[in-house]
């Protein structure tokens, strides 16, 4: 294995123990287990697909990349992008966020800012996904 592959094992490792503790998050706060594993697998694609990309980005470092990931990556990459789609996306990694706050992984103001950035993005990420569904997007390249 190279050096890569090694650090991205690790990081998938140390994702998985963030996924687990959100998992358990969510089921305290009384979602229902199909809930739960859709907001845990909207993770697991953000943490282990997106964040690993193009270089490793560590979870604390990911809360700055929403904007790159839902209006851009996650409309190109994922098949089943669509505005509904985006919407539980977002819902998904705020609520990760929450608990990554509420746990101490992140700080107060990286969470607040999250929550700025997507309330202030979604409509250029829908309009965005509306465009590339039209073959608009093309005319941007």
């Amino acid at each position: 294995m190279d050096n890569y592959e090694i650090k991205l094992e690790e990081n998938e490792k140390r994702n998985k123990k963030f996924i687990q503790e959100f998992e358990f998050w969510l089921n305290e706060k009384g979602l229902v287990q199909k809930t739960i594993k859709k907001h845990t697998s909207n993770i697991d694609l953000y943490l282990n697909n997106f964040l690993t990309y193009r270089d490793i980005t560590k979870m604390e470092d990911g809360i700055n990349e929403i904007d790159s990931f839902l209006g851009d990556w996650f409309i190109r990459k994922c098949m089943w992008s669509s505005k509904s789609s985006i919407k539980e996306n977002a819902s998904s990694i705020k609520k990760f966020y929450q608990c990554m706050k509420e746990k101490g992984y992140v700080k107060e103001e990286e969470y607040n800012s999250l929550r700025e950035e997507i309330k202030d993005n979604m409509e250029c990420w829908l309009e965005f996904m509306d465009d590339y569904d039209n073959d608009d997007f093309y005319s941007f390249i």
